[in-house]
């Protein structure tokens, strides 16, 4: 079979393995959900090879979806490099990048290797701290672009992605089963904090609060001694985490707005430059597991 595969295409097939869900993906790259449903027709037609198959509401990968999908993301991300390689401009500098803890491990790999490779000669000088604390280094001037959670507490963002708010526990305890339900959780001001109470509160389970931190690192290593039950998003999750359902008693939780938020101070080409980096390199294209509808 020779084929070329359209890039375009791919990047729309990554979004929907990644949301399980034709709909959220067309908000996702901004199409119709008819467009969409067109798109990975004519992909299907290009490999001769089934893609999805549904499973009530969620749209899940074939065999052969699962072998394309690792393609598709390194031919997406190569094309993106190479589109920003080329259309460069030589800048020189320094530029400062806020992002919270939770987001970290799993984003700033990628974003600070494919950022130098393309800007050897600027400095990027990052911040880990809570979405709200980047809130007010931006307003201060501080820092010059930072990837926040969007909610209404934070001024407009540039929302790049979206992932799955998930109920997670030990693979190797039971720690969901207890009463009342342990809880691992963020600080006062953590949005996901405030969606989990308020899910547990509003079906009248019993929880307390064993263990709060703003470091994503302790929230994960309390779940994953089997100490309490959390909330992280599709790209928190880590080996030794199970996903905790509504048929086990957990409510579904709204999902996760990622955006970015400029300093409104002062703009400049190396900002904008770097905003344009994250856009178009983890729009929706860096988180392995799929995502129910």
């Amino acid at each position: 079979m020779s084929v070329l595969l359209d890039v375009d295409q791919l990047r729309t097939f990554v979004v929907i393995a990644e949301t399980g869900s034709f709909t959220r993906a067309a908000e996702v790259v901004h199409k119709t959900q008819s467009a969409v449903s067109m798109q990975m027709k004519r992909l299907e037609e290009r490999i001769e090879r089934p893609l999805f198959v549904r499973d009530g509401r969620v749209s899940k990968l074939t065999e052969d979806g699962e072998r394309l999908l690792d393609y598709a993301r390194r031919i997406v991300k190569l094309n993106v490099e190479a589109v920003a390689a080329f259309g460069s401009e030589e800048l020189t500098g320094r530029v400062r990048l806020g992002v919270p803890d939770d987001y970290a491990d799993r984003y700033l790999p990628d974003i600070m290797a494919r950022f130098s490779r393309v800007y050897p000669g600027v400095e990027l000088t990052v911040f880990c701290e809570p979405s709200i604390e980047l809130l007010g280094r931006v307003e201060r001037n501080e820092i010059d672009i930072a990837i926040v959670t969007s909610s209404g507490v934070h001024r407009a963002s540039e929302i790049f992605r979206q992932e799955r708010l998930l109920w997670v526990t030990s693979s190797r305890h039971a720690t969901h089963l207890d009463t009342p339900l342990p809880l691992a959780l963020g600080r006062p001001t953590c949005q996901w904090r405030a969606a989990a109470i308020d899910g547990l509160d509003s079906m009248g389970r019993a929880h307390r609060l064993l263990f709060s931190s703003g470091n994503a690192g302790a929230i994960s290593a309390a779940v994953l001694a089997g100490l309490a039950v959390s909330v992280l998003p599709t790209s928190g999750l880590r080996p030794g985490m199970r996903v905790l359902t509504p048929a086990e008693g957990f409510p579904e939780l709204a999902p996760c707005r990622i955006g970015l938020l400029r300093n409104p101070h002062e703009r400049s080409a190396l900002a904008d430059a770097l905003a344009g980096h994250i856009i178009s390199s983890l729009d929706n294209l860096s988180a392995g597991a799929a995502a129910a509808e």
